[in-house]
């Protein structure tokens, strides 16, 4: 159990690290990560819906990872700051407060607990970002991306539970699929990038 934890956190680290450098660093390693993320989900979603029709579950990958190239690196990196903000607390706080679960049938380990948890945690953290640290984040998005984080994961969760399979690939050493990492982001991008569009946030 501690390899298997070890292993989990070590990766995690691992996929922050490329994540956030590949992201920040130049507009090429930008463009270039997220066309790779694209190929290699869209494999795996590939997997999962073998027999059954891949024309929705393939929209709802090419539109995110497609839109993401019209917003800037800074928003980019500051969803992945409250998304990453986000599931770490929602994790941590269902683990040990979590009884009420969201939707069993989807995704089990979900609770109600996690979620409120995690939500008041995303807000905190970008309070104290932006009064002690000095790194805007414009509050929207910390009460935007806890919902469209958990609405990405529920779908991916759908798709999973009709392959029935734990995870959507092995790429990722404790954690699955690549799909099981970026889940949360394809909610998030198309509206993050439409409430830009439309100068609400």
């Amino acid at each position: 159990m501690t390899n298997t934890k070890s292993k989990r956190l070590i990766s995690g680290i691992i996929y922050v690290i490329i994540m956030w450098f590949c992201t920040s660093l130049s507009k090429v390693s930008f463009h270039s990560l997220f066309i790779l993320i694209l190929c290699l989900s869209a494999y795996e979603m590939w997997k999962l819906r073998k027999e059954k029709n891949k024309l929705f579950p393939f929209i709802y990958l090419l539109l995110p990872f497609s839109i993401v190239h019209l917003l800037n690196q800074e928003t980019v990196l500051t969803i992945f700051i409250l998304t990453w903000t986000f599931d770490t607390f929602a994790y941590l706080l269902g683990i040990k407060f979590g009884k009420n679960k969201i939707k069993t049938s989807i995704s089990p380990k979900k609770s109600w607990e996690g979620f409120f948890g995690g939500y008041v945690c995303t807000i905190l953290i970008t309070y104290i970002l932006n009064t002690h640290l000095s790194y805007s984040i414009n509050f929207w998005f910390a009460f935007i991306i806890p919902i469209t984080a958990t609405l990405g994961d529920f779908i991916e969760s759908y798709y999973k539970r009709q392959a029935k399979v734990k995870d959507s690939g092995n790429l990722i050493p404790g954690h699955g699929g690549l799909l099981d990492r970026i889940d949360a982001l394809t909610i998030t991008i198309p509206i993050i990038y439409f409430l830009k569009l439309q100068n609400t946030i």
